[in-house]
């Protein structure tokens, strides 16, 4: 009858009755589970796990593949640079060798730390640095090394490679070496290095060596080039090259060549060379007296004779003197 008595006081349920103390507990537990729901704490701990729960199915979140290196490929990106006029402008590269640039991006747009831009200028050994403060967007960080402008003085259509000087060394052949013929050809390049310098046997016999003046004597013909392989050699170098010579004409016609006229520049008919050296317009200086009035030195000097070297890289120095004004006025004419 006990036992009867006990199931009725169930409610009519057929299973065990929960204990007082059981009942008391999740009664507790509610209680806490609500205070923790009032303060945010379960709502912000339920909305992490939610978060982890829906990147478990849309793959990794989008700073997980960020590159390591701080010089990460990135083929089309905006590069911050400053010009030579201090300016400071964007420049999107068309690669990565693209322009002189020095390192790549180290991070993206949307980092959070902040990015730093420096710009070398070879010009200016001072560094120009500025600090990008993260929450804006902003190119990625790239170091850009300039180069050192090119001056205005220097070759005016920006290729020194088509500038060439040369001179060349003649002996006499004929009755009393009345006869000019060439003995030797020197050219140098627009910063005169030394591009071609041969000795050279003239086609006939030499009665006048002229070695006060040429500089050369009968033992550095033996064994010279022929004249016409080194005529070859000679007019391959100077196909399509501007020429600067002293009187050049007197140098191709011992080639038997004429140079284009767009081509060839003669300091010896430059009237603002001599303008500048202190002598009469229309005076045809020699090359000695415009070294000696523009660069104070002396050229040409003692017994042994001319040293075709020296005066072809003597006209270049003096052909850089008047380029820019000479070239402004061929073009203007």
């Amino acid at each position: 009858m006990s036992d009867m008595m006990l199931n009725l006081d169930c409610s009519g349920s057929r299973g065990p009755c929960k204990d007082s103390s059981g009942s008391n507990k999740h009664k507790a537990f509610n209680d806490r589970r609500r205070l923790f729901e009032k303060k945010g704490y379960l709502n912000k701990k339920q909305n992490q796990h939610n978060h982890r729960q829906g990147n478990k199915h849309q793959g990794p979140p989008p700073w997980a593949n960020r590159p390591s290196q701080p010089n990460a490929a990135h083929n089309k990106s905006s590069a911050h640079t400053q010009n030579t006029h201090g300016k400071s402008s964007y420049h999107i590269p068309s690669s990565e060798h693209a322009r002189g640039v020095a390192s790549k991006p180290a991070s993206s747009t949307s980092s959070s730390t902040s990015l730093t831009i420096t710009v070398k200028n070879s010009t200016n050994p001072e560094q120009s640095t500025s600090t990008i403060t993260p929450g804006h967007q902003h190119p990625p960080t790239r170091t850009v090394a300039h180069c050192a402008p090119v001056p205005r003085g220097s070759a005016p259509f920006c290729n020194p490679l088509k500038y060439l000087a040369m001179d060349c060394e003649m002996v006499g052949t004929g009755p009393k070496g009345r006869n000019s013929e060439l003995a030797r050809c020197s050219i140098v390049s627009y910063d005169g290095d030394v591009v071609y310098d041969r000795y050279i046997k003239p086609t006939n016999a030499v009665t006048d060596y002229r070695t006060r003046w040429s500089g050369i004597s009968w033992h550095q013909l033996v064994k010279a080039m022929p004249f016409q392989h080194a005529r070859k050699e000679i007019l391959k170098i100077l196909a399509g090259k501007v020429v600067i010579g002293h009187a050049v004409h007197n140098d191709f016609k011992s080639l038997s060549y004429s140079h284009p006229a767009v081509l060839t520049r003669d300091t010896s008919r430059i009237p603002l060379l001599n303008q500048k050296a202190g002598f009469p317009e229309k005076d045809v200086a020699s090359l000695k007296r415009l070294t000696k009035a523009l660069f104070n030195r002396n050229i040409q000097t003692g017994k042994k004779g001319h040293s075709s070297v020296e005066d072809a890289k003597a006209t270049m120095e003096l052909y850089k003197v008047v380029e820019v004004e000479w070239e402004r006025t061929l073009a203007s004419k």
